[in-house]
């Protein structure tokens, strides 16, 4: 079974949806290159960590310093992707959760096959092109649900990582989630 996520599934409280979003898979078809002979195919990963970013008053969140051209996505519709550039050299990739105008979105930070935000987007050949496309087929980019069920048990929770600017109580919180195995 391969049941792409609709809107419907991102319009929902941030760290429900980013618990459920581990062991989905991200999907990335790749158009066939314009010289020679190849054909477009398509890549997965199951996700394996996430980080959640909810709402105007985290410190950690894009969203902490109001609407700016950068992140104007994250305060429009659920199920949208927010890929930005960061650190001059590496572009990392968001999903929009929550409903229109209040902003929340979370961080993908690996597969099972790409460890890194970095990594990810590299792997997956994802840039600024995706800016405000929708999770869907249509984009080139999307989400599957692929029947695969995740205990919570072995859902480990921990700080997000390389936000130190944001103070301790935004610092300490638990927003990142990671999908353990059985090893």
């Amino acid at each position: 079974m391969r049941r792409v996520l609709n809107q419907k599934f991102f319009n929902r409280d941030t760290g429900i949806v980013a618990e459920e979003l581990l062991g989905k898979y991200l999907v990335r078809r790749i158009a066939a290159p314009r010289r020679g002979s190849g054909q477009a195919r398509e890549v997965s990963g199951m996700i394996m960590e996430v980080e959640v970013y909810d709402g105007p008053h985290d410190k950690g969140s894009h969203a902490s310093r109001g609407v700016t051209p950068r992140n104007k996505v994250m305060f429009g519709h659920p199920g949208i992707w927010y890929p930005y550039f960061t650190y001059g050299m590496h572009w990392l990739v968001n999903v929009t959760t929550r409903e229109k105008g209040y902003p929340a979105a979370i961080l993908i930070r690996s597969t099972e096959n790409v460890e890194g935000p970095g990594r990810v987007t590299k792997y997956f050949h994802i840039d600024g092109k995706l800016y405000g496309k929708p999770v869907a087929r249509s984009s080139g980019l999307w989400i599957e649900d692929r029947g695969i069920k995740t205990r919570k048990s072995k859902i480990k929770k921990s700080p997000r990582i390389g936000i130190e600017y944001a103070g301790e109580y935004w610092k300490k919180r638990k927003l990142r989630f990671v999908l353990v195995s059985d090893e």
